[in-house]
């Protein structure tokens, strides 16, 4: 099953069940608000005769307002061991807030006070029940399914302390979308074997698939969710691969007019522009 979270005309949202090319509208105002309902699987699956043709759909972040997102760094075994490390013992663990979500199709907002905009291609799983210290048994239960992330950072402000979450949350910087779609659609279930990729203006500049993960989406569930509980609508974001632009000689970031576009196998695309945000004085 494939959901995603629109846009009505009247400036409204609402979630959508998407079959094909035809997007069906469920009395959910977004995918967040569906997962929280205990029966959300088959309502999900209620008949609708509300249509949107898939091609002509605004896009809004398929979880417009999570309560938590939770983010993972260094979590490819190939781009970790490439730049000489060792395989972490456990997950680096960094979160971002809501605000910094935008829609699979929205613009990437730069801010005036960065210079160093870097791209972060990432599968992001959706929790879709309730859970705390799950065991290996009951993580892959409480996955509702994947989506694609990209999360945008800005280098220079990252690097001003050992904390990484002031360079990973500028607001209206990281796209998220375009849809959730459910583990049994894809390749490995809730361990996906997926490629993912992103291109700045056309070029290849991130290739990888996802069964490279150290830790893989169960283990992060249960990881995470010895910590604190993982509720419905919640994100875990996995981590990137190698060919971010900030690692390159000379280093590569992105400006205003450049098109970030992030791919994962099965679930979709983002495409955004960047533009700069204009402050007023």
């Amino acid at each position: 099953m494939k959901l995603a979270t629109i846009r009505n005309e009247d400036e409204s949202t609402s979630a959508v069940r998407v079959e094909g090319e035809v997007a069906y509208r469920l009395n959910f105002p977004d995918v967040g608000e569906l997962l929280r309902a205990r029966d959300w699987k088959m309502r999900a699956h209620e008949e609708s005769s509300f249509t949107v043709d898939i091609a002509q759909a605004d896009f809004a972040p398929v979880l417009p307002r999570p309560g938590k997102i939770v983010c993972i760094g260094l979590n490819y075994a190939h781009h970790i061991t490439e730049m000489g490390r060792d395989l972490p013992e456990f997950p680096t663990l960094f979160a971002k807030y809501p605000e910094s979500l935008v829609g699979a199709r929205d613009v990437i907002v730069i801010p005036p006070e960065s210079s160093s905009v870097d791209w972060e291609a990432e599968l992001a799983v959706v929790i879709g029940s309730t859970v705390r210290r799950a065991t290996a048994d009951m993580a892959p239960e409480a996955i509702a399914g994947f989506t694609i992330l990209n999360d945008v950072t800005m280098r220079d402000w990252q690097y001003r302390s050992p904390m990484w979450l002031q360079g990973k949350t500028f607001e209206d910087s990281s796209p998220i979308g375009p849809m959730l779609v459910t583990p049994d659609e894809l390749n490995g279930g809730t361990k996906p074997d997926l490629a993912i990729s992103s291109h700045v203006d056309g070029e290849m500049v991130q290739e990888a698939r996802t069964n490279d993960l150290v830790f893989s989406p169960t283990d992060l569930v249960s990881y995470v969710s010895t910590i604190l509980t993982l509720h419905p609508g919640d994100i875990i974001a996995t981590g990137t691969p190698g060919g971010v632009g900030h690692a390159r000689k000379p280093p590569t970031y992105l400006r205003p007019g450049s098109v970030l576009t992030t791919r994962i196998e099965g679930i979709g695309e983002l495409v955004n522009t960047c533009i700069l945000e204009q402050v007023s004085q």
